[in-house]
């Protein structure tokens, strides 16, 4: 499997020469902004028509790869300008990437509100990538990112890479180890003696070592209600 490495932090970009200029649509306040990844990202937010006739609001790639898509989902109530920091890294890195708002938040032009349920979301989301980015993609996203992501990956598999039963398997086999579960006892039943916090820690993963465990979690995990 190939590793990406990234830095924390992009190169400084440079804060001379021609102005950002931003899309009509964006609050006149981003014009205020200092913080040169915010306005570099701001600058590249379009809106992309999806079958419902919403203005949908992205940044899309400069150039389309041969791989795999990274498609970045961000989180409550937030937009694509979350990535600030992170797209231009992965860009950077040759990956084709995408910055996409969730319906309901974000850039997009919801003059005529949709509901903006959990199924639409779903939905408004699979019609994008339907009309827009075609391949099967590896989904992003952080807090409620990351359960949209979860859903849409259960409901239309043939969009996502499978990449989701190999990371949640990295993700389980974490909560069988010792001294997690060991510390996790010290934070909770304070002042309890050693002895008796092992042998709690021990009482508490023996389920683990069954040899189906890690797949039966998986499993609860894949099916959209974790």
């Amino acid at each position: 499997m190939a590793v990406l490495t990234l830095s924390a932090v992009p190169p400084p970009i440079a804060t001379g020469g021609r102005a950002d200029t931003f899309p009509p649509f964006l609050p006149k306040q981003v014009e205020n902004f200092k913080n040169p990844y915010a306005r570099k990202l701001a600058s590249r937010i379009e809106r992309l028509p999806v079958h419902n006739c919403i203005m949908s609001s992205c940044v899309k790639p400069l150039v389309k790869g041969e791989t795999n898509p990274v498609v970045l989902l961000h989180g409550f109530d937030s937009s694509c300008l979350e990535w600030r920091y992170t797209y231009p890294l992965l860009e950077d890195a040759g990956l084709e990437t995408w910055a996409v708002d969730i319906l309901g938040w974000g850039f997009s032009d919801l003059e005529q509100l949709p509901a903006c349920n959990v199924a639409n979301k779903c939905n408004h989301f699979y019609q994008l990538w339907k009309s827009y980015i075609k391949k099967p993609m590896i989904l992003v996203g952080p807090s409620l990112g990351a359960a949209i992501a979860l859903d849409f990956a259960v409901i239309h598999p043939e969009a996502v890479i499978d990449q989701m039963r190999e990371l949640f398997l990295k993700q389980v086999s974490i909560l069988k180890s010792f001294p997690l579960r060991f510390w996790v006892n010290v934070l909770a039943f304070r002042g309890l003696p050693l002895s008796t916090n092992l042998d709690w820690t021990n009482v508490g993963r023996l389920h683990c070592r069954y040899p189906w465990w890690e797949d039966a979690s998986v499993d609860f995990m894949l099916s959209g209600y974790s």
